[in-house]
């Protein structure tokens, strides 16, 4: 823990109480149940910070399995083609430091992975990737701990098909926070 977390816990109290869930929950690993835990997962927040701490979060999202346990250690995941503004890949040339949250909100658990990341290039995307998987850069990151995140305020969620009511008429996403054009004039 940081000397800034330690001042708030014993001017709130809570030392005791956060000593004891580091000592019990918190790993400089990723035990089996971990691994297998992120696995499964189709989606975690990115967190990062630049050189000066500008901080950024972002989801990263993929098939189960698109981040890869690669050991106690270490996992991977792509970069897939996106907005092209790069920000956390920016961010992690500039500061190493990444912060990775997975929930789970079916099963109502979460765990936090911190620790330090490089980018590297895909030596095993062939030319039978499917276009919508291949990445050109991934992620490997090195555990410095990992966590449960408390499950208090998560809220249960149930995964549906992607449909849209009928009769609703479909905005291109990207556009969704754009104003329109009389609140730009405004």
């Amino acid at each position: 823990m940081n000397h800034g977390e330690r001042e708030l816990q014993d001017r709130l109290g809570t030392r005791e109480r956060a000593d004891a869930f580091e000592s019990r929950q918190t790993l400089h690993h990723l035990n089996d149940a971990m691994r297998h835990f992120i696995g499964r997962q189709q989606m975690m927040f990115l967190a990062t910070a630049d050189g000066t701490g500008s901080c950024d979060n972002t989801f990263r999202a993929g098939p189960p399995g698109f981040v890869r346990v690669l050991d106690t250690e270490h996992i991977s995941w792509p970069e897939y083609r996106g907005n092209g503004v790069m920000a956390s890949l920016g961010n992690i040339t500039e500061n190493a430091g990444v912060g990775l949250l997975f929930v789970d909100f079916g099963e109502v658990i979460g765990l936090h992975v911190n620790g330090t990341a490089e980018i590297v290039e895909d030596p095993d995307e062939g030319p039978d990737t499917p276009p919508g998987q291949r990445a050109r850069l991934w992620v490997v990151a090195r555990v410095h701990e990992a966590y449960i995140h408390c499950a208090k305020h998560i809220p249960r969620m149930v995964r549906t098909p992607r449909q849209r009511p009928a009769g609703e008429t479909q905005l291109k996403k990207s556009d969704y926070f754009v104003p329109a054009e009389s609140e730009v004039r405004g």
